[in-house]
């Protein structure tokens, strides 16, 4: 599920490969105003601090908002070669299962709203790109 800039779900959010995911910038101003969206949401939210980063394509079985609070991420999308470029103030949403995609960045801080309490989920976080539920249908 996506959402649009007012918080509410967004039924005409982007797609990709059937799926919708948004990358919505200058959305919020600061750490304490991307928790209080994740709490109206009814997202479970964490705030972290996340190292440089370059992995490989993968995917993620469950549905999150990321708000990026300092530093850049980038998004690259496996089946359409789309790049998104986040920076602070940026929401990211996506519905489950993930689209496939690697994340790269020198390092970042966001909020992440999780659908359940991050305790619940499966490991590892980044699941292989060559088990997505997409290559069994």
């Amino acid at each position: 599920m996506a959402f649009g800039a007012n918080g509410n779900r967004d039924d005409n959010a982007p797609t990709i490969d059937g799926m919708q995911f948004s990358c919505q910038p200058s959305q919020f101003t600061d750490e304490s105003e991307a928790l209080a969206m994740a709490e109206a949401r009814g997202e479970h939210p964490v705030a972290l601090d996340i190292d440089a980063v370059e992995n490989e394509f993968h995917w993620h079985d469950f549905q999150s908002t990321t708000y990026i609070v300092s530093g850049e991420l980038t998004i690259d999308v496996r089946d359409t070669g789309e790049r998104f470029v986040c920076g602070p103030g940026t929401i990211i949403s996506a519905e489950t299962p993930h689209i496939v995609h690697r994340e790269t960045s020198d390092g970042y801080r966001a909020v992440f709203g999780f659908d359940r309490n991050p305790r619940e989920l499966t490991m590892p976080i980044d699941k292989p790109a060559d088990t997505h539920p997409s290559l069994s249908a």
